[in-house]
């Protein structure tokens, strides 16, 4: 879980700066990518923790 909050914290701040700067539009390109990236790891983790449930 810290993992992906470094992400997005991450994501963010190239986001930010991404907008913010003239010229480092960039940046915001790869904050998107991050978030993704974050998005998705968290949806694999989520899967596969379901699947380890024994059947009731």
């Amino acid at each position: 879980m810290v993992f992906f909050l470094l992400l997005v914290l991450v994501a963010v701040v190239l986001g930010f700066v991404g907008v913010i700067a003239e010229g480092l539009g960039y940046l915001l390109i790869i904050g998107i990518a991050v978030l993704v990236a974050a998005l998705a790891f968290v949806a694999v983790r989520w899967s596969r923790r379901s699947g380890r449930r024994p059947i009731r």
